[in-house]
């Protein structure tokens, strides 16, 4: 007979560095259901679990890697020349706008300093900011008329990554992992990668599982090595003695089993480290970029130390997609493209460091054949206005916020490249052709994966819950290959 342990299980595992690490503990219990359920989430009758599944339409896509692109991207720098705005720079815009900061607010237009150029054989007119988005433009179809009709940061967060403009609700990661499980069992299904900078706004909420059960919440990836903790155990640990010590960890969990039948899945399935084991070897490796070659670094910018550390996240991504995760977010710092001073170099710095290592991904997928099977998303949550945000001098002018019209660009996974699709009006203010809302861009993206979006739900609180909320959603035929 077992005899009683001074100390309990979970102390022996905070006190011996096992090597396990806590991300992999975490995402055992994840991917086996068995971490507790909140009060304010019902427990539910199924049995959930991320082993892969089929989708059941004919997606094309397999994966998705998000390059989120929060606080809101000029597009009229960017992605959506306006000539008229142009021409009558300096002059009042005829129409109604409406501001978030009206204590600093202008009816003055403002012409975009920077030049449009053709590119590709679909000639897309892209800024000279974007020198490497150019030459992808025949693998990306660029969208001029997604809005969300709302100018707050969080709430076009929500809209646009939970189909809703309220918090509580699964991610964008969330329900594809739902619906399709994961192609590695020794990895995280949904991976997030922060920025070094810190969280973007909103913080946590951005990869929530909201009222689904824990295993679909987005799995963080430290942003500075070693980007997971824990993964070597230490010498004096390896071999026999952490052998011996998970089979005593085993013998803790038959006496706590004794002690607590009510809790005896859970404490069955901590006694199995072997699937964690294969998280250590498994992360590890997906991790470790020594063994690219040095034109992939250099594709993604990883020479530069303007582009290093995103490009970096980059590259782990498509290393990530290539060994089975399912979706991959990547974020940046606060909320770098808000740019309502300074806009000339603010959002020149921000092109700086993401222009490169984004069109690297896309073209390292597509060399890889990877491309095909795998989504790549780059946008924010709204766009900025036509008119001046008044600071004063010249160069110091800025833009406010604009969910009324804005860019955001797709590739792989079944999108049709070269492709422009919808328009903003004349000034860029808001989208008059063809606009693309939140849950337009969700319905579109569940097919590309093989599932309707009305079809594919979720029974909480009584209620068969969507990702598009019963909302008007269409999937945009028009932009799939």
């Amino acid at each position: 007979m077992t005899s009683p342990s001074p100390f309990s299980r979970r102390e022996f595992l905070h006190r011996n560095a096992l090597g396990i690490g806590g991300v992999a503990l975490a995402w055992m219990l994840r991917e086996e259901g068995l971490l507790a359920t909140p009060p304010s989430v019902p427990r539910q009758p199924q049995s959930f679990d991320l082993k892969p599944k089929p989708a059941p339409g004919r997606g094309r896509a397999r994966a998705m890697i998000s390059l989120f692109m929060h606080g809101g991207p000029s597009h009229v720098d960017l992605f959506d020349p306006k000539p008229e705005l142009s021409r009558r720079s300096g002059e009042d815009y005829p129409g109604e706008i409406t501001y978030s900061f009206v204590d600093r607010a202008s009816k003055k237009l403002f012409g975009s300093p920077w030049a449009f150029r053709r590119h590709g054989a679909s000639g897309m007119d892209v800024s000279e900011l974007l020198p490497h988005f150019s030459r992808i433009v025949d693998d990306a179809c660029l969208i001029r008329s997604m809005h969300t009709d709302i100018n707050g940061h969080e709430p076009s967060i929500w809209t646009m990554n939970t189909g809703r403009a309220q918090p509580g609700r699964p991610a964008l990661g969330s329900w594809v992992t739902y619906a399709l499980g994961s192609e590695s069992q020794s990895l995280p299904a949904y991976v997030v990668l922060t920025d070094p900078g810190g969280h973007p706004v909103d913080g946590a909420r951005n990869w929530s599982n909201g009222w689904m059960p824990p295993l679909f919440q987005g799995t963080v990836v430290r942003s500075r090595e070693p980007r997971i903790l824990n993964l070597d155990p230490p010498p004096f640990l390896r071999g026999d003695l952490q052998r011996q010590n998970l089979d005593f960890l085993a013998a803790l969990n038959r006496e706590h089993l004794s002690r607590h039948p009510g809790e005896g899945d859970l404490e069955a399935r901590i006694a199995s480290y072997e699937l964690a084991a294969r998280m250590q070897l498994a992360a590890k490796e997906a991790l470790d970029l020594s063994g690219e070659t040095e034109a992939t670094q250099k594709l993604y910018g990883l020479d530069e130390p303007v582009t290093r550390e995103y490009g970096t996240r980059c590259l782990i991504a498509r290393r990530l997609v290539e060994r089975g995760v399912r979706f991959v977010q990547l974020f940046v710092n606060g909320q770098i493209w808000d740019n309502h001073e300074n806009i000339r170099s603010g959002l020149a710095d921000c092109c700086r460091k993401t222009d490169k290592p984004s069109a690297a991904l896309v073209m390292d997928l597509k060399a890889r054949g990877l491309l095909e099977t795998t989504i790549v998303h780059w946008g924010g949550e709204i766009g900025r206005l036509p008119v001046t945000e008044n600071h004063g001098p010249a160069e110091k002018a800025g833009r406010d916020h604009n969910g009324q019209g804005f860019s955001t660009w797709l590739a792989g996974g079944g999108i049709r490249g070269g492709t422009i699709y919808g328009a903003t009006d004349e000034f860029g203010h808001k989208a008059a052709v063809n606009p693309v809302s939140a849950n337009d861009y969700h319905a579109t993206l569940l097919h590309l994966l093989g599932f309707d979006h009305s079809e594919l739900a979720f029974h909480y609180n009584g209620q068969q819950q969507t990702l598009t909320d019963g909302k008007p959603s269409r999937v945009i035929q028009d932009i799939l290959a």
